[in-house]
């Protein structure tokens, strides 16, 4: 059979690739209906293989109702009865020169605002991430394998999906405390990330074509997942208060408002009282609700942390989210949102559609690790080593580029937000900056219409020397990108 050729180099074992050329030859319509195949006899000897290979294709082809052997006489293609004789001929499996696509909402979950940023993913100083020379290893791998010993019965199964209920109890009790919620275990689902509890709720709150607000500049993950989920999103923006609701443009009622109040993202101002207070009333005019991420409210370098805004409104007025991905690995893959009580239970019959469950071994160690004290011992010694890191950095960027910028002491946090002071493409200067295996990202890819250039730098993983390094790779970006560098000067 001319049709049939075989690659003794391939992986792919003889009968199968015997298989396969057959089926297709069958599928695009170059064996007719009907059709006499060679015997096995024949083909082997064509094909230069024993018997058994040939024979062994062929039963696959019988199998799927392709071909039929009867004693006595040659394969045929199956015309008629089961299998592919059912199909009239135009109506066989076509090659096809197109790829499979996204749809439009795919297209929209796929697309990446990170992209716009310069950002290098896994380069030094990325925005957001923590330090792994501070994760207590030997206390947590201790945790995990109490917990491993511990879990039994039902929470290894499917009858625990809002979350292990010792981490719901033990978060809701630390919440309370630490953060003045209104909280209890109930009203707390876990979930792999804030991503997931975002998209969560954009999914399940909201329509298409609904309207959010969003800060401005403000957490490109919430704007990525209030794309994906087609809402219309409405910029608010943002002064040294954090963001202002008064300034956003008339328009349609938010269904949700999402902020940042104790360390916006990516300025890093806390909101002060009179303001959240101002916010809860304006979004309840509106018949919103609003979602409060808390992504890193434990790293507070100077003064007393605010309250939680969740904890000033009524009990329906805010969704408050809280992550272990800065305080601990983003690798362990928990997060968690606090929800209004009438919201709880469609909440974790939509959690269990979506199947964005946590991991409940690692839940378990986590349980155990705020209980016994470890979890406020590691907070307590990263905010003393992540302060210093972040002067540090503040400090040689201030030290190299003068009035070039203006780079504030963080108050807290991971991450640092550099503004220039001079026009400029800031997206070039962090690829240029990033040429030299950072990963920092340029502040106005944070933007939706307000006008921002800088950058957004991670300084939770600082290593001795390298401020200085990163603040004269700055510099060099800088000069590049505006054309003062001097005759020769490259990248290093």
């Amino acid at each position: 059979m001319g049709l049939l050729t075989l690659d003794r180099d391939s992986s792919v074992p003889l009968p199968e690739q015997i298989y396969r050329s057959t089926r297709r030859a069958i599928l695009d319509g170059r064996l007719a209906l009907g059709g006499r195949l060679p015997s096995s006899r024949s083909l082997a000897t064509g094909l230069g293989v024993s018997r058994n290979t040939v024979n062994a294709a062929y039963e696959l082809l019988m199998a799927e109702g392709m071909i039929e052997v009867r004693p006595g006489s040659a394969p045929r293609v199956v015309d008629g009865g089961e299998g592919v004789g059912d199909l009239p001929g135009e109506l066989l499996p076509q090659v096809s020169a197109s790829e499979p696509a996204l749809s439009a909402r795919g297209q929209a979950m796929a697309s990446n605002p990170w992209g716009a940023s310069g950002r290098r993913r896994g380069g030094r100083l990325e925005p957001g991430t923590p330090a792994l020379d501070c994760f207590p290893q030997d206390a947590w791998a201790r945790a995990l394998r109490r917990a491993a010993r511990r879990l039994k019965g039902p929470e290894l199964f499917y009858d625990r999906i809002p979350g292990y209920e010792p981490l719901r109890e033990v978060l809701a009790s630390y919440l309370v405390e630490e953060r003045g919620l209104r909280a209890s275990a109930e009203r707390i689902i876990v979930l792999p990330s804030t991503q997931a509890a975002l998209f969560m709720l954009a999914s399940a709150l909201t329509d298409p074509g609904d309207c959010v607000w969003l800060e401005d500049p403000g957490y490109l993950g919430a704007r990525a997942a209030f794309q994906a989920a087609g809402l219309e999103i409405r910029p608010m923006p943002v002064d040294d208060e954090g963001a202002d609701p008064r300034r956003v443009p008339d328009g349609p009622a938010p269904r949700l408002v999402y902020v940042t109040p104790s360390h916006q993202y990516p300025f890093g101002m806390r909101m002060p009282l009179h303001r959240r207070l101002m916010m809860l009333e304006r979004v309840r005019a509106c018949g919103g609700l609003v979602v409060e991420d808390d992504y890193d409210s434990e790293f507070l370098f100077e003064g007393r942390p605010l309250a939680a805004m969740q904890g000033l409104g009524g009990e329906g007025d805010t969704v408050y989210l809280g992550t272990f991905s800065k305080t601990m690995l983003p690798g362990l893959r928990v997060a968690y949102m606090v929800v209004p009580p009438a919201l709880a239970a469609p909440l974790a019959r939509v959690q269990r559609v979506t199947g964005t469950f946590a991991n409940v071994a690692t839940q378990a160690a986590l349980a155990e690790f705020i209980e016994s004290g470890h979890y406020r011992a590691h907070l307590r010694r990263i905010r003393e080593v992540y302060a210093q890191r972040g002067r540090g950095l503040a400090e040689a960027l201030r030290a190299r580029l003068g009035n070039r910028i203006v780079a504030a002491d963080p108050v807290g946090g991971v991450q640092i937000a550099v503004r220039f002071n001079m026009p400029c493409d800031d997206k070039a200067v962090a690829r240029r900056v990033n040429e030299r295996a950072f990963g920092v990202a340029a502040l106005s890819a944070y933007a939706l219409s307000a006008k921002a250039s800088g950058l957004v730098i991670g300084f939770a993983a600082l290593r001795d020397g390298e401020a200085e390094t990163c603040a004269e790779a700055v510099a060099d970006a800088l000069d590049r990108e505006t054309g003062n560098a001097p005759a020769g000067h490259g990248v290093a």
